[in-house]
């Protein structure tokens, strides 16, 4: 077994077609073909349904190509682990963001990279929180952006920054007339949210024993939406305290502070605990002190470089 196989299965699953992976892989499709069957051979299994179209991994193929993407994740960290110190920076970079951040962060990491590292490739996707552990578990991601804790013993949480959050509330609304909301309070009206769909909160969507999580209110969709919705339609929302800047000056002038006690979440940068390039880490972590202002910043990105 050796990588260059690993490498093959994994472009066979990437592409569903063996003439795509093996241009891919910048070998004829015959090699291609025969390195696979070698390891199938070696391993007695099949990896791949070849009457599909696309192609498709069998049950077992799935997963010893899950686990392909892990060798050759470890084995690129190894390479990139003996590399000098003192050499450039540079290649890509796979972050996963839940939207509510990525409309914060996006614009100012492109910006900072372009400025200070030109060689580095962000390569950035919004997703919901469990389709970024699922991908850095499998090694498909270098990081993920998102609300912390995780709790999963296989990923390693560096806390970024905090916010808290504030309520958008419509003119029209009668709590528009108070200069704060009590939270616990709140949510006695309705809310205008994006989970499951575009829809209003109430209390009785809520299961026995379930507790409203202001974090999830945005999964499947963006803030912006939602301030639409209030603005159109009436009503209120809630926005992370560091959207305050995305929106008007003359809409700002809705947001009311959310308090006794206040709401808050912790933003964190989430990696493999085997994961080992510490100078790309550092580059995205001072990107993003680049961009939250400091009162926001968690100490630990405060205090210099990480060591892994």
């Amino acid at each position: 077994m050796t990588l260059q196989q690993l490498e093959y299965i994994e472009a066979v699953d990437e592409y569903g077609h063996f003439g795509k992976a093996a241009e891919a892989c910048g070998v004829t499709q015959p090699t291609l073909s025969l390195m696979i069957k070698k390891l199938e051979d070696e391993l007695d299994v099949i990896i791949f349904d070849r009457d599909s179209h696309p192609v498709v991994p069998t049950q077992m193929g799935r997963r010893i190509i899950d686990k392909a993407k892990v060798v050759l994740f470890n084995a690129s960290q190894m390479v990139e682990m003996t590399k000098n110190e003192k050499q450039l920076c540079s290649g890509e970079v796979r972050i996963a963001m839940i939207s509510t951040v990525s409309a914060v962060l996006v614009p100012g990491l492109f910006k900072f990279m372009c400025e200070n590292y030109p060689s580095v490739q962000p390569l950035v996707q919004e997703m919901l929180s469990d389709s970024i552990v699922s991908k850095l578990k499998k090694a498909e991601l270098d990081m993920g952006i998102m609300v912390s804790p995780v709790n999963d013993p296989d990923l390693l949480e560096i806390p970024l920054f905090h916010e808290k959050f504030l309520a958008y509330v419509s003119p029209t609304y009668p709590l528009y007339v108070k200069e704060a909301l009590e939270s616990t309070k709140l949510l006695n009206h309705p809310i205008w949210i994006m989970k499951d769909g575009l829809r209003q909160f109430d209390r009785s969507m809520l299961a026995p024993g379930e507790r409203f999580s202001y974090d999830k209110m945005y999964e499947g969709g963006r803030a912006g939406t939602l301030i639409f919705i209030v603005n159109e339609i009436g009503g209120m929302t809630i926005l992370p305290e560091l959207h305050r800047n995305l929106i008007l000056y003359s809409m700002q002038e809705n947001l009311r502070p959310i308090v006794n006690p206040e709401v808050s979440r912790k933003i964190s940068l989430v990696i493999r605990k085997d994961f080992v390039h510490e100078r790309m880490l550092n580059i995205v972590i001072d990107a993003v002190k680049s961009i939250v202002p400091v009162q926001n910043q968690e100490e630990v990105i405060r205090k210099g470089p990480l060591t892994l």
